[in-house]
């Protein structure tokens, strides 16, 4: 089983700030870094990292060579990266002092894909393996018809959530991976409870993951319901938390893991992220995660 990422590739900007910047405010930031993101990107290293078999496909510009060379590094096929006449996404993320951030995102290249670049890449899958897709990229609609005519089993995390979702049939989704604030624009609630039993309700045959920040995650399927409490620690920055979840939460199913361990695992391994800085470099290794649960 492979698993396909179509999905974004952003340049981040990272800026660390004592607050949010306001309306009307100039804020001086006391640190800069740039490191690379996109929650494609990032749940393509995640997956990778957690130790499944990941290609990524989405679109860069000359300025995002980058990727390619962290591909490499982390062990993602790239074969469906094209490089194109655009700039490469990017973004620009403020961290506050408690490790909360916000971010304007530039989608460039990422907003680029093609019909025919989208029929290319999936006739390199088939029935079974794995299509991990976000709202980042354009085309969402047509990856998802196409893929779900293939017979792939498709994983969206429907973020960031906006109008681009309502062209899309979600029924044709077999895994959900959202966070409280995307479950309650999907349903209109806002108790994790009655947002689990809405999504089943809209989307009976799928398995739904919500994390809830401070309060971990919750699975659901039409059988099955689990919860899993977060690991504490001291958090740096909480940029790719969600992403690193995501990945492992999916490898854990690739390789036939029971629930309730994929969500162990994947809390640990999103609990090591927020101790770090930036997004992809801050994901840590199955082997890391593995060694972290045994000294607990």
């Amino acid at each position: 089983m492979k698993a396909l990422t179509i999905g974004s590739m952003n340049i981040d900007h990272v800026y660390s700030v004592n607050h949010i910047v306001q309306p009307g405010e100039t804020l001086t930031t006391s640190d800069m870094n740039i490191f690379l993101g996109g929650k494609g990107i990032n749940q393509s290293m995640a997956l990778a990292k957690a130790g499944a078999t990941v290609y990524h496909s989405g679109m860069i510009g000359e300025d995002g060579e980058m990727f390619l060379d962290a591909c490499k590094e982390y062990g993602v096929n790239s074969d469906y990266i094209k490089k194109i006449d655009e700039k490469t996404g990017h973004t620009i993320i403020q961290v506050d002092e408690n490790a909360q951030n916000c971010i304007l995102l530039y989608g460039g290249a990422n907003q680029c894909l093609t019909k025919e670049f989208v029929d290319d890449v999936l006739s390199h899958f088939e029935k079974g393996d794995i299509l991990l897709l976000q709202n980042e990229v354009n085309m969402l609609p047509y990856i998802i018809d196409k893929a779900y005519e293939k017979g792939m089993k498709i994983a969206l995390n429907p973020s960031p959530y906006d109008e681009k979702l309502s062209a899309c049939d979600l029924k044709k989704i077999s895994v959900f991976l959202l966070n409280e604030i995307e479950g309650g624009q999907v349903t209109g609630l806002s108790d994790p409870e009655e947002i689990l039993d809405k999504l089943l309700e809209l989307y009976p045959d799928a398995q739904i993951v919500l994390t809830l920040g401070k309060d971990g995650a919750v699975y659901a399927d039409k059988n099955n319901r689990y919860s899993q409490p977060i690991f504490k620690v001291k958090a740096v920055d909480t940029t790719a938390a969600g992403d690193t979840f995501t990945g492992y939460f999916l490898a854990g199913l690739m390789s036939g893991m029971e629930i309730p361990d994929i969500l162990k695992m994947s809390a640990k391994a999103s609990s090591i992220a927020v101790t770090r800085p930036g997004a992809v470099g801050s994901i840590p290794y199955r082997d890391e995660v593995i060694k972290a649960l045994e000294e607990q």
